[in-house]
């Protein structure tokens, strides 16, 4: 991991197209901002991570439910 160290008004570039900039810092709070392309999602990592367990549940229940359906399912007559 890259740590660097930034004062308020200054920023950081990721590639040529993404800048970070450190907007205002309040004690332990630092507040960033963030010039990035449109089509590239940003989350909170708490909030990445929630979508993910999310995902996870929700694969795991559409995997449940097509096992429950091939069970009830009737199956076609061998020709």
């Amino acid at each position: 991991m890259l740590v660097l160290t930034r004062k308020r008004g200054q920023s950081i570039m990721l590639g040529d197209e993404i800048e970070i900039s450190i907007v205002e810092v309040n004690g332990d709070a630092v507040r960033i901002g963030i010039k990035a392309p449109k089509e590239l999602t940003i989350y909170r990592r708490e909030i990445y991570e929630a979508i993910q367990e999310e995902n996870i549940r929700a694969a795991k229940a559409a995997a449940e439910l097509a096992a429950k359906l091939k069970n009830i399912a009737p199956r076609a007559p061998k020709r």
